[in-house]
């Protein structure tokens, strides 16, 4: 796993995601992804689990309307590699929009088939302060 291999998939997926690609954004992840998000109350254990959550939200009139990274980093661990970043996003709910800031850590691995996927993302609240992160 290359730096630059992460930096394509992280690219990849955080595109998809700020432009409300449901499928592109799925193709990202392994079937098996687990995902833990501070607005959820329990771990979703697959990605058609939080697919379904996914649809329930563009249901109920929300999509992404921005998303910037910032302040990334990344570290190899053999065929695995971390992701984490600081990540401001617009949503917007029936023409509402919210500005949200969090840390979101993504673990992606090479599949057998050679192809990059995230495995793992874990997304937290931003600390009030930003200071001393880096």
């Amino acid at each position: 796993m290359t730096i630059a291999e992460v930096e394509a998939a992280a690219k990849r997926l955080l595109s998809a995601f700020a432009a409300t690609d449901t499928d592109e954004y799925f193709d990202c992840f392994a079937p098996e992804a687990t995902f833990i998000f501070h607005s959820e109350p329990d771990r979703l254990t697959s990605r058609a689990e939080y697919r379904a959550l996914w649809q329930n939200w563009l249901e109920d009139g929300w999509r992404v309307a921005g998303c910037t990274s910032s302040n990334a980093h990344i570290q190899t661990a053999g065929p695995s590699a971390v992701f984490s970043h600081d990540v401001e996003t617009v949503i917007e709910v029936d023409g509402t929009e919210e500005t949200l800031h969090e840390r979101e850590t993504i673990i992606f691995t090479r599949t057998e088939s050679g192809s990059v996927l995230a495995v793992h993302e874990h997304l937290s609240a931003a600390p009030a302060s930003q200071k001393g992160i880096s």
